[in-house]
């Protein structure tokens, strides 16, 4: 009998620099942002350059002016820009759009806090009290409340100008799963308000020294529509989630999940996963920049870590195949140089670098995040998503370029 041909094997590694704009779209005002937020390159501005020479490699200086950063003459990947088309300017509706499910109707925000009843039928379903219900910075909040909820071991709960419903406990005053228990029952009561997602976030110490530990854990809302991940897992090709992806995505179409505890464990892992499969989709969420320095306000920090990742940048693609595909972008920008601690409404980058694009390709601006999931599918062959054009050839046009 003869043998079919063995499928090509194929590998693509898609990484989300978490929060990592590249300038404000036009929309930003309606979303109470500035026009001039900018994340990267404001805060390439504020550490006097940044040394990123292998995103530099790659193109990144050709998609905005970010200084230290070099627009090479002969960049290695094809680079553009995407807008996001969804309503909103969160991780969630972000990931979700990059992976071709597109929000119809935004998430619902409540900038006054959290009905009684919803906080009720919480406080009744977990036997716990409820401190804070407003919108405020983690840290913050956790700073002022953090006392009395060790003397009470009522919940925290408060949220921000996402669709979020936080709840931090101390890890010595409620147990980690009891909080996690909480998430789930929160979730469930939720689902009916549009809530994106329910967030754990415990934290440890002492009046005046807490400190939030690596512990946190997303329960996100399943996207609107079926995501390129579905459609993967559906044709037999594997799907690696590091970080926070498969909390965000509730592990719809993902068979291997990794949270990590920070972009270093991120990369790290991530170099593991190129060395044991030979195969799939490695989907890879670096949250450092938004949790750490984002939202904190710390440019100079977010800054460092930029190049933090570079340097790892370079390990990695020394590590690649000449047909793997290499996708680097963002979900949203959240600027530590402007007024207030909350996400912005920005462009994010894109990088492609695969032996069918020519090195030096301008994909432009392009008009939704979706353009990576439809891209994607046509790596795969896969019949065509309902959104998102792709900026990869067709896989008989990958073929044609590979034997030319």
């Amino acid at each position: 009998m003869m043998s079919l041909p063995k499928k090509p094997q194929r590998r693509a590694l898609l990484i989300v620099l978490d929060s990592v704009g590249v300038g404000a779209m036009p929309d930003a005002p309606s979303y109470n942002d500035p026009p001039n937020c900018f994340t990267l390159g404001n805060v390439a501005e504020v550490c006097q350059g940044l040394s990123m020479p292998h995103m530099a490699s790659l193109g990144l200086g050709h998609i905005a002016e970010i200084s230290g950063v070099e627009a090479v003459p002969s960049p290695t990947a094809a680079y553009g820009k995407m807008a996001e088309k969804a309503p909103g300017k969160d991780t969630t509706t972000g990931h979700w759009e990059m992976a071709g499910a597109i929000l119809e109707e935004p998430l619902a925000l409540f900038p006054e806090g959290f009905s009684q009843e919803i906080l009720d039928a919480f406080a009744a379903a977990t036997g716990r009290g409820v401190l804070g219900n407003l919108s405020a910075s983690g840290t913050v909040i956790i700073e002022e409340l953090g006392p009395q909820q060790q003397e009470t071991g009522d919940w925290i709960v408060y949220t921000s100008a996402d669709s979020v419903f936080q709840i931090a406990a101390h890890e010595e005053v409620i147990p980690l799963e009891e909080l996690y228990r909480a998430c789930t029952i929160a979730r469930k009561l939720l689902d009916p308000y549009r809530v994106g997602r329910v967030i754990a976030r415990p934290y440890v110490g002492s009046p005046g020294a807490y400190a939030r530990t690596a512990n946190r854990k997303d329960f996100a809302t399943l996207p609107p529509s079926e995501t390129i991940l579905q459609r993967l897992d559906s044709a037999g090709v594997s799907v690696t989630g590091v970080g926070k992806i498969g909390n965000i995505y509730s592990e719809q179409g993902i068979r291997q999940s990794f949270p990590t505890k920070d972009n270093v464990e991120g990369m790290e892992t991530t170099f593991r996963l190129l060395r044991e499969q030979e195969e799939g989709l490695i989907f890879v969420n670096l949250v450092d920049f938004d949790s750490k320095f984002g939202h904190r306000n710390d440019p100079k920090g977010y800054g460092r870590a930029l190049e933090i990742f570079d340097e790892y940048l370079g390990k990695l693609l020394l590590m690649l195949r000449e047909d793997d595909l290499l996708v680097i972008t963002a979900d949203h920008g959240c600027d530590p140089t402007v007024p207030g601690t909350d996400h912005s409404r920005e462009y994010v980058p894109l990088l492609a670098q695969h032996s069918s694009l020519a090195g030096g390709t301008s994909l432009g601006t392009r008009s939704t995040f979706a353009d990576i999931a439809q891209s994607l599918a046509t790596f795969w062959g896969l019949p065509a998503m309902n959104v998102g054009t792709s900026f990869l050839p067709t896989t008989s046009q990958q073929s044609q370029t590979r034997s030319s």
